[in-house]
């Protein structure tokens, strides 16, 4: 249902974004594989071999760490109050995707064709396949670091955020960035649904107060 999430939506390719369908792909695809290693008869074949460094590694990383580095992009703006370079951003979100599944990719036929993992000697057939998985994890170490040189110049460089860069219509984006202490100055009224997109922003109305006091008692009831 990630998918079917996009029908009919007015879809930007930002830099999030592309995170985002990263991680749908490939924790997809090591979902699946994962499914075939139940298969009592396809396991014995593959246990103990490539097959199985390839399939851990969609799930841990081409799954986990592409919606991780997805949130941080979409969050790092509100929480460091400075925006980072897009072009770049949807630069490392390609590197990594395609390093990531020229390393791994390989080792699932390394392992269909019975290459055992934790040796490091093999037949010479299997060459090639672990040049391009070596290849792959160069591309995809460039790519991790691309994301930490151009967030950690935008903390010094990057242009002013405002609080709301994505034009979302969520309460978090109705304060500053980054947010003050309690998130609030004061207790927000909301008076319609913050996430119906019929109107641009949820109607809030920002009340007068001791900073924090009114957000805290409102916890407390």
């Amino acid at each position: 249902n990630w998918t079917a999430t996009l029908y009919k939506g007015t879809i930007f390719l930002k830099t999030p974004m592309l995170y985002a369908l990263g991680f749908i792909g490939l924790f997809t695809i090591g979902g699946l594989t994962g499914i075939s290693l139940a298969t009592l008869a396809f396991d014995v074949h593959v246990h103990d071999t490539y097959f199985i460094v390839a399939h851990f590694h969609y799930i841990m990383v081409g799954g986990m760490v592409m919606a991780y580095l997805g949130g941080l992009h979409f969050w790092w703006p509100k929480i460091t109050g400075r925006i980072y370079s897009e072009w770049w951003g949807r630069v490392s979100a390609v590197v990594i995707f395609f390093g990531f599944n020229l390393a791994f990719f390989p080792q699932f036929i390394l392992g269909y064709l019975g290459n055992p993992r934790r040796y490091h000697v093999y037949p010479g057939e299997f060459q090639v396949f672990h040049v391009m998985s070596s290849l792959g994890a160069t591309i995809l170490g460039i790519g991790y670091l691309l994301p930490l040189c151009y967030l950690l110049w935008s903390l010094k460089y990057g242009r002013k955020a405002s609080d709301n860069p994505w034009h979302a219509t969520g309460l978090e984006w109705e304060t500053a960035s980054p947010p003050p202490t309690h998130n609030f100055l004061t207790t927000p009224m909301v008076h319609n649904p913050p996430y119906n997109y019929l109107r641009p922003h949820p109607e809030v109305t920002i009340g007068e107060g001791e900073p924090g006091r009114q957000q805290m008692q409102g916890r407390q009831e």
